[in-house]
């Protein structure tokens, strides 16, 4: 307005000078020249003001633009890091093989169509993708580098070519995978075609000159499109914005307007580009016309026509640029995910914001609240929600008004004129009233409140587990504490249940449990909490009212009961029984981690006392448990501290009456309370894992001493050593093996190693594929503690083994229990028809050897021939044997054995 106003000045001032100068003749050639002079100013100035706005209405073009991009890609790119925030959340639950499967099974990953999930491990192995991938390692791609080397957890992105399609560009969105103690544990990668970031490239907008483009620093085009053609993944340098003035690309030559905004927790930058020649194309030709103009009217005198022409023109495309700028606000607006509300305040007489009246509201506000746009335009937000006076709306309305600014929160929906249960809201304060701008994230609320209930419950029987056990038992001790009262914490612990694992599997372990935590679920009362602590074990929290601890007794009572009752899996009938360990607050300890300590304590005692009981926890148990503690550190120290000794159990051919082998059998020497039994000491190691470097230990001590044996002259034995699972399991064992044979120099027939069924059914094809390499290494194997494990007939013929060791347990009744005879005959039998030989331990009567030796049994072993003893004695005993056969008169033939 200001500027037409100048303009109608001018304009009578001219007019008003060449009535002057039409009366007087003399002053013509000045009048004209003055004419000349003021059209060509007055053309010159207005075609700077016409560029200026030329140039003003690319900028807001390109600044409608860039808002809409940078819009799309903090959305975009949100959503990605929401992706690979829940796949680092899966891996810490399902370590980094499960967790895309985890996540797929929930319907939490992003579409295959567009987006490429994969997990890599901590070597660049890929241990998932979604959808399937050939890539199998991405080891030595620049973004594993740089997470395996850089401890922050940030996305990183990155452009490279598709591993997949060599002529396809990608680009890697990447997260750092750790555990919990921060360890670096692999890497989680997103990938995205390029053309997915320049999708909303419009040419009935930006031309065929246009420009969408992502950079990523430092020096990386990720994305560039103009017009129709697309590149990716090239090297340049950083842009440079200035919407005000066209600056030429460097990959084409082509000036253009530019906008940038950064992103700059990716450093990434989103680049808007309209070219100069298409945006100033319109102005342009208006220069000409106007230069045409103002030389004809230069010639003409038409200064007065033409300046009219001028200024009317001029108001015609200050309009236009207002309804262009109208146009690209709706059309920015419609094409929002987000509802938009544009709210003028209405005042009363002493100027308070009494109400707001919706002036206008885009596509998405009328999906969000039902209504069209003019049924929203003819309401207020006090007519059409009464209740915003009440809740609080209408107060957080006034005060952006009044404040300014942008305000957001995130909120559940209270009120039936919106939609969805979880609503963002963002309220931008202009003059005279708010924008609101509301998003619908029930969906994204709902996946973290799944996600949250998954990291708090157990996976198999949906019970909390031991985080959100830990939190309920906090509470409960608050609450009695408040109140006066006491809480009952109870460790359950399934007797025997490695047994059931081992023999049906996993699967059917995790079914016995399944159905042991229903039947317990039933037991508890309202107020009472069940959770899973781990394995086999379960936590029971109960609240005691009134002193009522009775029935919290009578509950236990309970649980042991229905753990006792039988159940079916797959087939098989199965009884377990349960041990309870008790702690009371705030008797046993007053906060949460000693009553669980003092727990699981009882827990154990009442194991070691028998199972299939409930102890509550005294001090003395805890003085056991420190005891039982303090072995273990003596235990660690004791074979540096060389208090370990082998003894050799000596091994009798039942049909010539010969020692032909041993078992080398350890005992622990301590300096202060003297020999420990291996009952007392070997459960400790094996749970502690030093059994590992003590089976090493006796492995290599027995391999010498029976080449040392055979050095001195004496007859070869076979020298048997005991393998814990531990050790077994260990993936050095077959390495420690080939070191003792090559330390010792003794031959791989002469050694044979003990394996016990119970390890052998844990995994049953991966103990006989180890067995199947211990054997080509030409060892012999046995089978210790026969027919106390699960393995059937069919499993049994596939072992590697040379020979089957009747455990004891049967051995003992053998001379009046016909029970047992009937196994020790059957055992033997089996034995026979698949070729192996039966050797008995235990042998302690002559009635019992009788029958083994009828029977067919081949070798016996135990305190009736020998007991175990130390590598003198049996060597003394082995020159005995020597003397006995040579002196026999058939030279040592069948028999002479049993006389030496």
């Amino acid at each position: 307005m200001r500027q037409r106003f100048k303009s109608s000045r001018l304009g009578n001032a001219g007019l008003a000078m060449f009535k002057l100068g039409a009366g007087m003749p003399w002053s013509l050639p000045l009048f004209a020249a003055l004419l000349l002079i003021g059209i060509w100013c007055a053309t010159l100035h207005f075609i700077e003001i016409e560029r200026a706005y030329a140039v003003r209405a690319a900028s807001a073009s390109l600044a409608d633009l860039i808002d809409t991009y940078e819009a799309q890609v903090a959305r975009n790119v949100g959503g990605i890091e929401q992706t690979l925030k829940t796949v680092n959340y899966a891996v810490k639950l399902h370590g980094t093989a499960g967790a895309l499967a985890a996540l797929q099974g929930e319907d939490l990953l992003p579409s295959a169509l567009i987006y490429a999930v994969s997990v890599a491990g901590a070597d660049g192995t890929v241990m998932a993708s979604h959808p399937a991938s050939s890539v199998a390692s991405v080891a030595r791609q620049a973004f594993f580098r740089y997470h395996l080397g850089n401890p922050s957890d940030a996305v990183l992105v990155s452009g490279a070519s598709d591993p997949r399609q060599t002529e396809k560009s990608v680009v890697h969105f990447s997260k750092r995978l750790t555990d919990g103690t921060g360890r670096f544990i692999g890497v989680a990668v997103l990938d995205v075609d390029p053309a997915y970031f320049t999708s909303a490239y419009e040419p009935s907008r930006q031309g065929a000159q246009g420009m969408l483009a992502l950079y990523s620093a430092p020096g990386t085009w990720l994305a560039v499109r103009v017009g129709e053609h697309l590149a990716a993944n090239r090297a340049g340098a950083a842009p440079l914005a200035d919407p005000l003035a066209a600056a030429p690309a460097a990959w084409d030559g082509v000036k253009r307007f530019s906008a940038v905004r950064q992103m700059r927790r990716l450093q990434l930058a989103m680049v808007v580009g309209l070219g100069e020649q298409e945006q100033m194309a319109a102005f342009e030709a208006r220069r000409v016309s106007r230069l045409w103009q103002a030389g004809g009217a230069s010639v003409l005198l038409l200064a007065l026509v033409g300046a009219v022409w001028l200024w009317s023109r001029q108001g015609a495309e200050t309009r236009r640029s207002i309804r262009l700028a109208q146009q690209t606000y709706e059309a920015a607006s419609e094409s929002n995910q987000d509802a938009f509300f544009v709210l003028h305040s209405v005042v009363d007489e002493g100027g308070a914001i009494v109400d707001f009246r919706i002036s206008a509201a885009n596509r998405q506000a009328e999906t969000l609240t039902g209504l069209s746009r003019e049924d929203l335009q003819r309401k207020t937000v006090g007519n059409w929600m009464p209740e915003a006076y009440v809740n609080g709306t209408f107060e957080r309305l006034v005060h952006a008004t009044s404040m300014g600014g942008v305000h957001e929160t995130e909120v559940e929906n209270t009120t039936t004129q919106l939609k969805g249960a979880w609503l963002h809201r963002q309220l931008v304060g202009v003059e005279g009233g708010v924008v609101a701008i509301i998003r619908d994230v029930s969906e994204r609320r709902m996946a973290e409140a799944k996600i949250l209930h998954m990291a708090r419950h157990d996976a198999l029987t949906g019970m909390p587990n031991r985080t959100l056990l830990h939190s309920r038992l906090v509470q409960a001790i608050s609450h009695a504490q408040r109140r006066h009262g006491a809480v009952v914490v109870a460790f359950v612990d399934l007797d025997n249940f490695k047994m059931v694992n081992d023999g049906l599997g996993h699967k059917g372990g995790d079914e016995l449990l399944a159905q042991i935590a229903g039947r317990m679920r039933q037991c508890l009362r309202r107020q009472d909490t069940l959770g899973r602590f781990g394995g086999d074990e379960f936590v029971l929290i109960l609240p005691v009212y009134r002193q009522r601890q009775d029935d919290c007794v009578a509950l236990l009572e309970r649980i042991n009961e229905v753990v006792r009752q039988p159940l079916r899996i797959d087939d098989h009938a199965l009884q377990v029984s349960c041990s309870i360990g008790v702690a009371l607050y705030p008797r046993d300890g007053d906060n949460a981690d000693s009553l669980l300590v003092h727990a699981d304590v009882a827990m154990y005692s009442a194991k070691a006392a028998g199972k299939n009981q409930c102890r509550w926890y005294t001090e003395a148990m805890n003085a056991k448990a420190e005891h039982k503690l303090a072995l273990v550190e003596q235990l660690r120290g004791a074979l540096d501290g060389e208090q370990f000794k082998v003894v050799y159990q000596p091994k009798f051919d039942v049909g010539t009456g010969l020692m032909f082998g041993l078992e080398a059998l350890v005992r622990w020497h301590h300096p202060e309370r003297g020999v420990i039994s291996p009952l007392d000491f070997i459960p400790l190691a094996e749970e502690s894992g030093v059994i590992v470097a003590i089976g090493r230990w006796v492995l290599h001590s027995a391999c010498a001493q029976s080449a040392a044996w055979q050095r001195a002259g004496l007859p070869p034995l076979v020298m048997s050593v005991n393998v814990s699972p531990r050790q077994f399991d260990d993936t050095h064992l077959l390495s420690d093996v080939g070191a003792a044979l090559e330390a010792s120099g003794l031959a791989p027939h002469l050694l044979e190693l003990e394996v016990t069924e119970s390890l052998i059914m844990r995994d049953l094809q991966g103990a006989v594929e180890k067995m199947a390499r211990l054997k080509a290494m030409g060892l012999l194997l046995s089978i210790d503690d026969f027919g106390t494990g699960y393995s059937s007939l069919s499993s049994l013929k596939t072992f590697p083994i040379t020979t089957l060791k009747i455990d004891k347990s049967f051995i003992g009744d053998l001379a009046t229990s016909a029970d047992d005879q009937a196994i020790a005959r059957a055992i033997i039998a089996l034995a026979h028809q698949l070729n192996l030989r039966v050797i008995a331990e235990g042998v302690e009567t002559q009635e019992q050897f009788a029958f083994l030796r009828d029977n067919g049994c081949d070798e016996v072993q135990g305190y009736l021939f020998g007991r175990p003893a130390s590598a003198q004695q049996i060597g003394e005993l082995l020159q005995r044997q020597r003397h006995a056969m040579l002196a026999a008169p058939d030279g040592g033939g069948a028999g002479s054995g049993w006389a030496g």
